[in-house]
């Protein structure tokens, strides 16, 4: 392995002509003109276009590309993102990414497949992460990693739809594996870790209890420190995303609940559009009291 340096952090770089390697970082910084990406580093096939600002120069619309659109065996990815103090950007992906069937022979290389997307705020800076779907194709040995950092006053927003297979298009998630991890720390103290890890032949694909067989779950975080949210309003703002989830007719496939200041969001079903739909909905009515703006959908996912 070769080993990367970048800014303090060492990132394991695949030594094997059989793996690609991919880094990017992000900084934001909140200046008298609004967000700027202030500095950025690029290693292998991850990139960005130039900052969008739709809803003015407050808050910094980042579209992700990774021209492969898949992960292999071999391959890594990382997407660090650090936010100043005050700065805000709402960072986001074209299309949905994938981790395809991964190697047989190993002979070959590691059939391990890896995406980790570290995300880091300082005092009263605001992160939206909305990815477009992940697809885990039948045979694949993936890894997804969220770790998200965070300051007592900062705000993060954010989901991670996951779909198993393709079952609609007769390719079911039959075999191979996959682990997720999603992690949350507010002043060095974790306040929220949920790793699932299963197999296509794993009780927790299949149990009632586990994703009752279901191809498609994402969840939805939203965190933000009492001094800007009070209980009262957190309870309020519960009530009516319940009440838009029975106008939707989601009960079955749609939780929501609250882990002190932040609130988790649950979807289990079997189309991510839908789920993506439902998220929308709910953020439409969390981004207003979370970051005193109203929602605006970032142009990439009109095209």
């Amino acid at each position: 392995m070769l080993e990367v340096n970048v800014k303090s952090q060492t990132i394991k770089q695949p030594s094997t002509k059989s793996a690609w390697f991919a880094y990017l970082l992000l900084e934001f910084e909140h200046t008298r003109v609004g967000t700027q990406l202030s500095r950025s580093k690029r290693i292998g096939p991850l990139s960005i276009q130039r900052a969008f600002y739709p809803e003015g120069k407050d808050c910094s619309h980042i579209y992700l590309l990774h021209p492969p659109a898949g992960i292999v065996s071999g391959d890594s990815l990382s997407v660090h993102i650090k936010n100043h103090d005050h700065a805000h950007s709402l960072v986001t992906t074209p299309g949905a990414n994938r981790f395809y069937r991964a190697r047989d022979d190993l002979n070959i290389g590691d059939p391990k497949q890896e995406q980790n997307t570290t995300i880091e705020l300082d005092n009263k800076a605001v992160c939206e992460h909305f990815p477009q779907e992940t697809i885990i194709y039948s045979g694949a040995c993936a890894f997804n990693t969220i770790n998200i950092s965070l300051k007592k006053h900062s705000v993060y927003l954010g989901w991670d739809i996951s779909c198993l297979g393709l079952p609609h298009s007769g390719k079911p998630f039959s075999k191979g594996s996959f682990t997720q991890i999603n992690k949350i720390s507010c002043e060095g103290r974790i306040i929220y870790h949920d790793r699932l890890s299963l197999s296509a032949n794993s009780s927790v694909f299949h149990h009632k209890a586990g994703l009752d067989g279901r191809s498609v779950y994402g969840t939805f975080l939203a965190y933000a420190s009492k001094n800007q949210i009070s209980q009262a309003e957190l309870e309020s703002l519960i009530t009516r995303l319940r009440e838009v989830v029975c106008t939707e007719n989601a009960q079955d496939k749609i939780s929501i609940s609250q882990l002190r200041q932040l609130l988790v969001i649950r979807y289990l079903g079997e189309h991510s559009e839908e789920c993506k739909n439902l998220f929308l909905k709910l953020w439409q009515n969390i981004r207003p009291l979370y970051i005193n703006k109203s929602a605006t959908l970032p142009r990439i996912w009109f095209t």
